[in-house]
């Protein structure tokens, strides 16, 4: 875990990219690039895939993006990783951000079903930050 204390543990988890074409995106990353599928769920246009970029960071690939281009590009948010989400969310706030989505339990529905915590807040530039903690057993 990293060193970051404000965070709890901090360092880089994932970027989240909406893919107009879901397999074509998944064959660029694993195949073109060698980026290692992790860990994957949900079906049709709600699936979701976490691809190893080489050394446990992330590119987290959702599909359906409804074009090839959006206004406000493919990327639409960046994850640190936590070891404590509600105090990351508490230390942005005093800095200014503001909290979209409070912290939560979930599990992500993948073999094997993963619970994590995560939270969202706005940054000061209108950026979407996620705060991501493994919970399980099974690290993401």
């Amino acid at each position: 875990m990293g060193t970051n204390a404000k965070i709890g543990g901090g360092g880089f988890h994932h970027v989240a990219l909406r893919a107009y074409d879901f397999e074509a995106t998944l064959k660029f990353y694993t195949e073109g690039l060698g980026f290692q599928e992790r860990f994957g769920w949900g079906e049709g246009n709600s699936r979701i895939r976490l691809l190893d970029c080489g050394d446990g960071n992330y590119l987290e690939v959702f599909a359906g993006g409804d074009s090839p281009t959006k206004p406000d590009g493919a990327y639409f948010h960046v994850a640190f990783r936590s070891e404590d989400v509600d105090g990351a969310v508490k230390a942005a706030v005093a800095a200014g951000a503001v909290v979209t989505v409070e912290p939560k339990d979930v599990v992500l529905q993948g073999n094997p079903p993963t619970p994590v915590r995560i939270a969202f807040v706005q940054g000061l530039n209108g950026e979407t930050i996620e705060f991501f903690q493994s919970t399980g057993d099974h690290k993401l």
